[in-house]
């Protein structure tokens, strides 16, 4: 979809990756190990400070760097003209089913059987997640597959995307000047960024709908801006170009602290019902573009200075943003299969051996499933070409038949 980032680019954000994926499976191991009672909800730690670490959701972070790789090619063709760098939408779309979609059918089929042993079941749990639709279900949003919901995201967020992304490089071409180009692009993302929010303040502070009404504030209509931040980022770095706004060591270092620093604060004041809670991840979003920016931007030559970096290119760091897909997929339903056995401490004091054992199995059970299921059946993307076409991986027979072979089956094949 993009070109390809240098390496030190893509081992940050597989680093990111890792960090975000590592840090969802103890945040849900922490929800796993509340209590209810007549006095409230308690934490598995009393300790606020903690609680606001380990509740700094990320799955913001997840929409924003997922909308800036793939907004990429779309904004260096609106802008720059560069329209051989986006592949088709038919494409494109191929290529993110062939990525995200066996894996994720095959969780699904495994865990809602497990769960269903007689037919015919839930049987709307399991067409809904089958269709990505159980985001618009409250009752069944978090079923199966808990974090799936926001899988459903990606899925419309793709969607709009193969419709917007043509359409603005077509608007931009009446653009007679780089500039005017650029703005468009930027009120765009915008717009897109501003709808979501909008929709949650009307929820809201006017129709009183109660956080725990999911689909209002999980759906597409809600969480949209998350991605809008990422397209918005893809048109600031284009923009900039290669060179130009570039930051120092020291500057993304402090931008790289503001940012965490922002998100840690609005995951401390957040509270039920309360500004940081309602409008949590618009705000979330806009402080992780900025992360990004410190992440990506920075000079060739003072990349090494800047520590975070390096936690970020750390090979186990890596490792685990490789096989962070499978492992977002299937650390929750580890996680309550080893706490169905008896496998994971029950008293609340237990949390720290409960979060070594989930993280220690799901890595395991993630790293099984990248190389068995999603990496086998992310090689499918190279049964086309970029243009959409079937690759041919037997040129020499196809010569011997007396057809000629095509430059890019020859290529296919070394």
């Amino acid at each position: 979809m993009t070109s390809p980032a240098p390496r030190g680019r893509a081992l940050e954000l597989q680093g990111l990756r890792g960090l975000a994926a590592l840090s969802t499976v103890v945040f849900h191991v922490w929800q796993q190990y509340y209590r209810y009672d007549a006095g409230g909800a308690h934490a598995p730690v009393d300790d606020p400070y903690l609680g606001a670490l380990v509740s700094l959701e990320v799955i913001d972070l997840f929409f924003v760097m997922s909308a800036y790789l793939l907004t990429l090619s779309y904004a260096r063709a609106a802008i720059d003209g560069k329209e051989g760098a986006v592949r088709p939408g038919r494409v494109f779309l191929f290529r993110r089913a062939v990525r995200i979609l066996p894996l994720y059918f095959l969780a699904v089929l495994v865990v809602w059987s497990t769960r269903n042993p007689t037919l015919p079941g839930d049987w709307r749990d399991l067409l809904e997640h089958l269709t990505f639709t159980h985001v618009f279900d409250r009752e069944r949003i978090f079923y199966t597959l808990g974090p799936s919901w926001s899988l459903s995201l990606e899925v419309a967020f793709y969607l709009t995307l193969v419709v917007l992304g043509p359409l603005a490089v077509r608007a931009c071409r009446r653009r007679a000047t780089r500039g005017a180009r650029v703005a468009l692009c930027a009120s765009g993302c915008a717009a897109l960024f501003a709808l979501p929010a909008g929709w949650i303040a009307y929820a809201h502070y006017v129709l009183r709908v109660p956080h725990t009404d999911w689909p209002v504030y999980f759906g597409p209509q809600a969480r949209f801006g998350g991605f809008a931040a990422g397209m918005a980022l893809a048109v600031l770095l284009t923009a900039l170009g290669d060179e130009r706004g570039r930051i120092g060591a020291r500057t993304a270092t402090a931008l790289s602290v503001a940012a965490f620093g922002g998100l840690y604060a609005l995951s401390y004041l957040s509270a039920p019902e309360n500004f940081a809670h309602t409008f949590y991840h618009p705000l979330a979003a806009l402080l992780w573009a900025v992360l990004l920016y410190a992440t990506l931007h920075v000079r060739r030559r003072e990349r090494e200075r800047v520590r975070w970096h390096g936690l970020l290119r750390a090979r186990w760091v890596t490792a685990v943003g490789l096989i962070s897909y499978s492992l977002y997929i299937w650390h929750e339903p580890v996680m309550l299969e080893l706490d169905a056995a008896g496998l994971l401490p029950a008293a609340q004091a237990g949390f720290p051996l409960a979060v070594l054992v989930v993280v220690l199995v799901a890595l395991a059970v993630g790293a099984a499933s990248y190389w068995l299921v999603e990496y086998p059946a992310s090689l499918l993307g190279r049964a086309k070409d970029g243009g959409g076409a079937a690759r041919d991986f037997y040129p020499a027979v196809t010569a011997a038949t007396g057809a000629p072979a095509r430059p890019d089956a020859v290529a296919a094949t070394r």
